[in-house]
């Protein structure tokens, strides 16, 4: 079973208190995500699975807008600003003024036991990188992860936090993420420097990172692979191929070029002459999809998935899910979607006889 640690009261303490009040008294409080805040509407207030717009307590004012963001100024030039020692965010949007007109209240959480699901690939050294969109839980697995292997493998870690969302607002990381170290990162595009500075000065075992997504931060990863250093990250996709296809981020599973083969080796393989194959072997040895908190799609090796994508053959992933109760089942993908099928065509056949 998961535990979770969240000082979600320190969010709500921001809010005007006619929306503190009510959200305090939510039941179901303990599933909210996001909060939001747009001048001239209603606050939106997100769970898990679903959304409200709080229509009774009135649209939000400038005054609503400010007394916010003067209790967590300032923002940093990507407007976000956290709460010290928690895991919390709260992003502006500005208008053409540079005035703030709307709020994100995100709610961090630091959830320990989700990465038992995969422990044995993080601790199997390998460099492994998590794929899904945001708020999918990518950076809850990223705290975990840092402190499983700093504190219970006893590994050198250093995390490098651009946002401060990985170990929170401050100079004193979070627990969440045990005793790892935490870089903090100047601006969102020095992200690649504090990568190498910190294989470069710190000697780590291991770097976690989170969210690469441009060409510097995709070639300091291939640096820090390259010299021995395990590397966990994310980046946003849906599936690998999703990665592959982006020109920016390719790189990260090998990359994708042009080949021109010959009349005998096309015939041999029954394709075009043209064809795309990797580059080079991949940065990250695992790719692993997080399809929600509970299910991963994973790719191992990435380099045969990745070959196998670009000849347009089919994959199976490896499957792992959680249940309810944390017990971890494993198959692959195309068995899962034969017990499906098999379970609907006996829904199918199923006969019902009344008798009167």
């Amino acid at each position: 079973m998961t535990g979770i640690v969240d000082d979600i009261t320190e969010l709500l303490d921001l809010l005007p208190d006619r929306l503190s009040k009510f959200l305090k008294e939510a039941p179901n409080l303990n599933k909210l995500t996001e909060v939001v805040l747009d001048l001239g509407f209603p606050a939106e207030v997100r769970f898990q699975h679903t959304s409200k717009r709080l229509i009774s307590l009135g649209e939000m004012t400038l005054a609503d807008i400010q007394e916010v963001s003067k209790k967590v100024e300032p923002f940093n030039t990507d407007n976000r600003a956290g709460l010290e020692r928690t895991l919390h965010r709260v992003s502006a949007i500005r208008n053409r003024e540079g005035k703030i007109i709307g709020l994100t209240c995100r709610i961090g959480k630091a959830v320990f036991g989700t990465v038992e699901i995969i422990r044995d690939i993080i601790e199997s050294g390998r460099n492994c990188l998590f794929l899904g969109p945001p708020g999918i839980g990518k950076t809850t697995i990223l705290r975990e992860t840092a402190r499983v292997l700093a504190d219970q493998c006893h590994k050198r870690v250093v995390v490098v936090d651009t946002s401060n969302e990985i170990a929170g607002e401050g100079d004193i990381p979070h627990p969440a993420i045990g005793f790892a170290r935490r870089m903090q990162v100047p601006t969102p595009d020095k992200q690649h420097a504090v990568m190498i500075e910190a294989v470069e000065n710190h000697m780590p075992e291991v770097i976690v990172v989170d969210e690469i997504g441009t060409e510097e931060e995709t070639s300091a990863a291939r640096t820090i692979a390259e010299r021995g250093v395990q590397l966990v990250a994310t980046a946003h996709g849906y599936h690998l191929d999703n990665l592959i296809k982006n020109p920016t981020l390719s790189d990260l599973v090998g990359g994708v070029q042009s080949v021109v083969l010959g009349d005998e080796e096309a015939k041999f393989r029954g394709t075009n002459k043209t064809v795309l194959e990797r580059k080079s072997p991949p940065t990250f040895d695992v790719v692993i999809e997080v399809r929600s908190r509970d299910v991963f799609a994973i790719h191992s090796p990435a380099a045969t998935f990745v070959d196998a994508i670009l000849r347009d053959d089919p994959i199976e992933p490896e499957m792992r899910q959680r249940d309810i109760d944390g017990v971890i089942t494993e198959q692959k993908e195309q068995e899962k979607q034969d017990q499906i099928e098999e379970m609907e065509n006996q829904s199918d056949n199923l006969m019902v006889f009344v008798f009167g």
